[in-house]
């Protein structure tokens, strides 16, 4: 197991795991949570997903658990296939692995000194590389002010146009030369991780991703089965608090003709789970973390 799973217990005791119940891991990673679930279950069942290929090394030796390489947005799909339906609970972690962190050739961390990749399946064509050297400045501009939330957005893409007319942005670091200028002092790192934000969403979908697989969980989950999600950042935990508060992902309530409100899910917690201290202390990676947990209507 390569990954320290975020908020693990309050994950755990999320879900209500029942021992003959089927369970979704959607994010399997490093198989923590996926872990603890099997320790809960007798002769019930574990669902997991994950696209990235790394991931399968992991897989668990239990009968109860069938692994799935591909992305969760597959999810009725696959359930529909295994004969999974309906399920219990799902569990979605958003975050990037440990694995993927700490693996220079992947590309997500600030300190890798590896390629622009960013790709969670590598299977894949397009990858951080190939947005920064072929996208348009228009484009870049808007994928940065929207999913990097980056004020400055049109000034980095017209830099990053000038800098690749010299030769391509390969690495990391090829970024940061044509990009230094604008970081923010004392906040380098902040400002470079919302530049790398920006670029993994867009390389991976994530947020349609995301929509998607909420949508399907509204739809396989039982009546009062529970959805616990994971989130890193506000542009993710906006879609879930909304899609758990309203059932659409813009927050507005909507009624049907007779003025009744058709929501599927009640918050269990109407606020956000986040860690302890201690478990900051012990796990960096985990002080960005949010944590919703909704019950099926």
């Amino acid at each position: 197991m390569y990954h320290q799973p975020v908020m693990l217990n309050e994950c755990i005791e999320g879900l209500q795991i029942k021992p003959c119940g089927t369970y979704v891991d959607v994010t399997f990673g490093g198989g923590g949570h996926s872990a603890q679930i099997l320790n809960k279950l007798t002769d019930g069942r574990l669902i997991a997903f994950d696209q990235d290929q790394d991931a399968t090394s992991n897989k668990i030796d239990d009968k109860r658990l069938t692994l799935i390489n591909h992305n969760f947005r597959y999810l009725k799909q696959f359930l529909k296939y295994y004969q999974a339906l309906p399920v219990d609970g799902i569990l979605a972690d958003l975050g990037v692995s440990s694995h993927q962190i700490d693996s220079p050739e992947r590309g997500f961390s600030t300190r890798s000194g590896g390629e622009l990749d960013l790709r969670m399946n590598r299977l894949q064509k397009v990858s951080a590389r190939t947005i920064v050297n072929t996208f348009t400045e228009e484009e870049l501009a808007g994928l940065f002010k929207k999913f990097g939330e980056l004020a400055n957005s049109r000034a980095l893409a017209n830099a990053l146009v000038k800098s690749r007319a010299y030769g391509k942005i390969i690495t990391f670091e090829d970024m940061k030369e044509a990009l230094g200028r604008f970081a923010p002092k004392n906040q380098e790192n902040k400002f470079f991780a919302q530049v790398m934000q920006a670029l993994r969403i867009e390389v991976n979908k994530e947020l349609d991703a995301l929509k998607e697989m909420l949508m399907q969980a509204s739809e396989v989950l039982k009546s009062g089965g529970r959805l616990v999600v994971l989130s890193y950042h506000s542009l993710e935990d906006r879609l879930v608090k909304n899609f758990i508060k309203t059932g659409n992902f813009e927050g507005e309530v909507k009624t049907d003709f007779f003025g009744n409100r058709n929501l599927p899910f009640r918050a269990i917690n109407t606020k956000p789970m986040i860690p302890s201290t201690d478990e900051i202390r012990l796990n960096n990676r985990a002080r960005s973390a949010k944590l919703r947990i909704a019950e099926k209507l």
